[in-house]
């Protein structure tokens, strides 16, 4: 007999709610199957416990309505309305407590008086579920959640890190007038610590660097110098501003390159690196890999 996941008993049980029972059905184990019947239904239950709480979010004081939904469920039978009525819950739950929490934290960060509009979400949802002519088409949609959710996320992150933005304008500003700073047409700076006489990368060259980052400040975040080993990377697959110095790099070369917010990660927040800072990197173009 093949074992049931937790998840497949989730899934059965949320295809079959409906109405019937609230406590829990004494057990009669009178023959084989009986038995069986018993040992397989305890069985499922590994592991169930967590599953409600971590997963769904049930709270354990009441269990008695969870058992009260579990009889009805599976006293059901074949009612496909009463089905579709208990998928419809268990998909509303989950968008209260997991999805809508979720693209709170992922547009507003820690801001926790700040939500997206549910009444919205809802209305877009169901039209999208049932097909029913919305005001968007699905690739509109798509494209549009994903352009407010940028522009969003990047005015409320200008509102917790703006100081950021202004520091780092600021110190373009002064280490642009300092001696053999050079400019490429994005706006990036850099000045030649070395200078190499190799080929220059592509933007799809496979390439060989050393490098060290660090914020305006001084702290460094990241560097490949403290291992000793270099790493190899492709030039289109690195933030904008690495590109930009890559491709202007003669092999043999050591820059210190200043990268301009958004060029670098912009609103977004990557390890110690917080939104809208400017970066220096040390970086050093060891080879291209044919």
């Amino acid at each position: 007999m093949k074992k049931l996941t937790v998840v497949a008993a989730m899934a059965i049980a949320a295809a079959t709610f409906t109405a019937c029972g609230n406590g829990t059905p004494k057990a009669n184990l009178k023959n084989d199957v009986d038995t069986m019947s018993y040992a397989i239904g305890m069985a499922q239950t590994m592991g169930l416990k967590d599953y409600l709480v971590d997963r769904l979010g049930v709270d354990t004081a009441y269990m008695d309505d969870f058992i009260k939904g579990l009889n009805e469920g599976a006293n059901a039978g074949d009612d496909k309305k009463q089905a579709a009525y208990y998928a419809g819950i268990q998909i509303g739950q989950q968008i209260g407590n997991q999805m809508v929490k979720g693209i709170n934290r992922e547009v507003f960060g820690g801001d926790s008086t700040q939500t997206i509009s549910l009444k919205n979400f809802l209305a877009g949802f169901i039209s999208g579920t049932t097909g029913a002519k919305g005001l968007m088409t699905m690739e509109q949609a798509q494209m549009t959640a994903q352009s407010k959710m940028s522009q969003i996320k990047a005015k409320n992150m200008e509102k917790l890190y703006g100081d950021n933005k202004v520091a780092g304008e600021k110190y373009l500003v002064e280490y642009k007038k300092g001696k053999d700073v050079k400019e490429l047409a994005g706006g990036v700076l850099y000045k030649v610590i070395k200078e190499g006489s190799g080929e220059i990368p592509t933007d799809t060259s496979m390439v060989k660097v050393q490098y060290e980052g660090k914020t305006i400040d001084g702290n460094v975040f990241d560097s490949s110098y403290k291992n000793g080993k270099p790493i190899q990377l492709r030039a289109n697959q690195v933030i904008p501003g690495w590109s930009e110095a890559l491709t202007h790099m003669p092999v043999g070369s050591v820059w210190e390159v200043v990268i301009p917010q958004d060029k670098a990660y912009a609103e977004r927040e990557q390890g110690q690196i917080k939104p809208f800072s400017t970066l220096i990197f040390k970086i050093e173009l060891l080879g291209i890999e044919k």
